[in-house]
């Protein structure tokens, strides 16, 4: 994994700079570590955007949910802090499969590269103080959560949170509130979807406990 001087630039179209860090990717395996490595201190919320990415399109690669869903929690957690992230070692250095991860990678991109020419700084309020940073990383940590959900048979339950986390990190990379403001919608839309499927599975298992009793 190598690193590049380009993820210092926000400037510079998303997608380039996401594809910068994809190209990276050496050898067979690929750990998170490398990854965090590859953008310093200055990258976490490309690490939350990046990490959302294998979840925009219905692929599952084993072991990527647990991984990045955990990182991304963290990663919020220390934002909201403003401070470095601590990650346990199993999370760090937990190998992926670059053959496997590394296109999905790329099909995710593909699908970020149709934000770019929309995305531009507005919307200050949204991103323009620490206060509503703070309250950013939260709302990502809690996409996070959401992403780490068992519900990994059940359609776009993967999809949604990885779409709110993405454009929530987007947003604060590039200053633009109007990005931010469709990742709490995409959040608010996700609690309310695994809220109605928790409510309906209720209502299945008590009926399945009245036929039985």
């Amino acid at each position: 994994m190598r690193t590049d001087s380009a993820f210092n630039d926000t400037n510079q179209p998303m997608t380039m700079t996401l594809e910068t860090l994809i190209n990276g990717i050496e050898g067979d395996t690929v750990t998170l570590r490398q990854l965090m490595h590859a953008v310093g201190e200055q990258g976490l919320l490309l690490i939350c955007a990046l990490a959302s990415l294998p979840f925009l399109i219905p692929v599952s690669i084993p072991g990527v949910s647990t991984v990045f869903g955990a990182a991304i929690i963290l990663i919020g957690i220390a934002v909201f802090l403003n401070r470095l992230p601590w990650l346990p070692a199993r999370i760090l250095d937990k190998e992926l499969e670059t053959a496997r991860l590394v296109p999905t990678l790329r099909k995710g991109v593909r699908i970020v590269s149709r934000l770019d020419t929309y995305i531009k700084p507005r919307f200050a309020s949204f991103t323009g103080s620490t206060f509503a940073n703070r309250i950013n990383a939260l709302a990502i940590a809690a996409g996070g959560l959401l992403l780490m959900f068992p519900l990994g048979l059940i359609p776009f339950s993967n999809t949604l949170p990885g779409i709110a986390i993405l454009l929530t990190a987007l947003g604060m990379i590039q200053r633009d509130g109007a990005v931010v403001l469709g990742g709490y919608i995409f959040l608010a839309f996700t609690t309310l979807y695994f809220g109605a499927l928790g409510f309906f599975a209720l209502r299945a298992g008590n009926g399945l406990a009245s036929m039985l009793g």
